[in-house]
């Protein structure tokens, strides 16, 4: 089948980091999965492949395109995005990876192509296989750590905190919406569509 892009979310495989930081991209996939299972229209199948990764097939926003979850751990999440680029003939620019970002608060995201990885292992893998930084990002928010001297990678593989967690779902979802606009009305409606959104900061209190 000719498949128009592949949506992978980063993450880390087991359910010992099933609700940290980290596995944000995960939870916008196991939502987009849940959609697919819900609406026999989007036609939902898993693609059993051998490699480093779990993917499905899905008509969504009007093509048939893939969902991708590595299973190699964040670091070598570069090895399954090769892998299926090379086995289903996608290019970088079809290729969208949510990952979780600590620059940006919890609440907020952004949507853009290319760029720095910021320290982020799960990109530098990508960037690194692929050849190229410009396939596109989805980063949600995650925050950094309010103590300064806390180790960032204890900090991403924390669950998130009480209200954070009951904020998810409307974050997911929203940037769920924000992949489908794209996919339907091009880069810039998605970008303002992802870019705008936040929580009240009444709600953060």
């Amino acid at each position: 089948m000719d498949y128009k892009g592949v949506i992978v979310g980063l993450g880390n495989p087991g359910p010992k980091y099933e609700k940290t930081r980290h596995n944000i991209g995960f939870m916008l996939v196991d939502h987009l999965l849940l959609q697919a299972e819900q609406r026999k229209s989007m036609r939902l199948e898993k693609i059993n492949e051998s490699g480093d990764y779990e993917l499905w097939s899905a008509k969504f926003a009007g093509a048939f395109r893939l969902l991708a979850k590595p299973m190699t751990y964040m670091n070598l999440s570069g090895k399954a995005v090769s892998k299926i680029c090379g086995r289903h003939r996608l290019a970088p620019g079809d290729v969208v990876v949510v990952h979780d970002e600590l620059d940006l608060p919890v609440g907020r995201m952004k949507f853009k192509i290319g760029g720095g990885n910021n320290g982020h292992n799960g990109l530098e893998s990508i960037q690194e296989r692929l050849g190229t930084p410009d396939f596109w990002r989805l980063r949600l928010g995650v925050s950094r750590p309010a103590d300064p001297y806390k180790v960032i990678s204890d900090w991403v593989l924390e669950p998130f905190a009480g209200r954070e967690a009951s904020f998810l779902p409307d974050i997911i979802a929203h940037a769920a919406k924000g992949l489908d606009i794209f996919y339907r009305r091009g880069r810039g409606f998605a970008q303002q569509h992802v870019n705008s959104f936040s929580l009240r900061e009444e709600e953060m209190e």
